[in-house]
C-alpha cells in the first residue's frame, strides 16, 4: 500500500511542547513519531492521532529530524520525514556573589540530594506509554495567567547552575494547587531542593510536577481528574518565600508548563500530515 503524505514544517523554541496531529485516513491503522532520544506511539483520536515532542533547554537551534512512521492494515510500513526548525532564545542569566554556605553543600545534605536526585530519575523512567488525559491542560492555581523564572540561568560565585527548570507561580501559603489533567501520581516526596512534593504521570511521556508544598493531598499511584487537589502551595525546599514550582517535562525533555496544550497565553507549535 503506498501513501502520499504532505508534512508542514514545525518550528519551536528551546523549551518547548511541540503539538503534533496527523488527521485520520483509511488503511492506517497507527502511528509512531520520533524526534531526539523521544519515541512514541501517536494516541488514536476520532479525528485521527495526536501527540506531544518536547524541545528541551538545551537544544541548539537549528533543523532537526523528525520521522513519522505510518503502520497500514495490510501490514505495510512507510516513514517519512520532517524538519523541526528549532529557533534561538535567550533566557535571562543572572550572576550573583553570595556567601559560600549558600552555595556549598555539606557531604550529608549532597549525599541526600544525589539519592533524591536518582530517584527522581527512576520515577520519569517508568511513565504510562498511553495518555490519562482526553482534555487541554489547566494552570494549577486558580486564576493565574502566567508564571516567572522558566529557563533563568543563574551564576553563583562564578559557578553556573542548571537552567530554572520551572515556571514560578505566585500562590500563597494554603493555596489549592490543582492538578493540570488527568494523571496518575508517579511519586511524592518530601525533598531538600524540592520540598514536598508531587509528580504526576499524564500519559505518553508527559509528566507534571509540582514543588514547594505545604501539604500533600494525594498518595502514589493515585488516580486523579483534570483539577483535582494535589496539595497546598508552601515554602519547602530550598526556597526563600512560598510559592509554586510548577515543572514539564514531555519525552523527557524540559519545556516550559505555560506551552502544554489549552494552556492561555502561549503559542504552540504544530505539525500536520495528510494522506490520500
Amino acid at each position: 500500500m503506498a501513501f502520499l503524505s504532505l508534512l508542514v514544517a514545525l518550528s519551536a523554541v528551546p523549551g518547548q511542547a511541540v503539538s503534533v496531529s496527523v488527521p485520520a485516513r483509511p488503511a492506517v491503522t497507527a502511528v509512531q513519531i520520533e524526534f531526539e532520544l523521544q519515541q512514541q506511539t501517536l494516541a488514536p483520536t476520532a479525528d485521527g492521532w495526536v501527540a506531544l515532542l518536547g524541545v528541551d533547554l538545551d537544544v541548539q537551534p537549528g533543523k532537526h529530524p523528525v520521522t513519522l512512521t505510518f503502520a497500514g492494515s495490510d501490514g505495510s510500513v512507510y516513514s517519512e520525514s520532517l524538519t523541526l526548525e528549532v529557533l534561538p532564545k535567550d533566557y535571562p542569566t543572572t550572576k550573583l556573589e553570595v556567601e559560600p554556605k549558600y552555595v556549598e553543600l555539606s557531604s550529608e545534605n549532597q549525599q541526600r540530594s544525589a539519592s533524591e536526585s536518582v530517584q527522581i530519575k527512576q520515577a520519569y523512567a517508568i511513565t504510562n506509554p498511553k495518555p490519562y488525559w482526553s482534555a487541554d491542560y489547566i494552570i494549577p492555581v486558580e486564576g493565574a495567567t502566567e508564571g516567572s523564572n522558566f529557563g533563568h540561568r543563574r551564576i553563583f560565585n562564578n559557578q553556573p547552575r542548571a537552567p530554572h527548570s520551572g515556571a514560578d507561580l505566585k500562590a500563597a501559603t494554603g493555596t489549592p494547587i490543582l492538578a493540570a489533567n488527568a494523571g496518575k501520581v508517579l511519586l511524592i516526596g518530601d525533598f531538600f531542593f524540592n520540598g514536598k512534593s508531587v509528580f504526576v504521570d499524564h500519559g505518553m511521556g508527559v509528566l507534571t510536577m509540582y514543588l514547594h508544598l505545604s501539604e500533600i493531598s494525594v498518595t502514589e499511584g493515585q488516580l486523579l481528574e483534570r483539577g483535582e487537589i494535589v496539595g497546598l502551595a508552601g515554602a519547602t525546599g530550598r526556597v526563600t518565600g512560598p510559592h509554586l514550582h510548577w515543572g514539564a517535562r514531555v519525552g523527557g525533555a524540559r519545556v516550559d508548563p505555560f506551552s502544554l496544550p489549552g494552556i492561555a497565553g502561549k503559542d504552540t507549535a504544530a505539525a500536520s500530515a495528510d494522506r490520500e
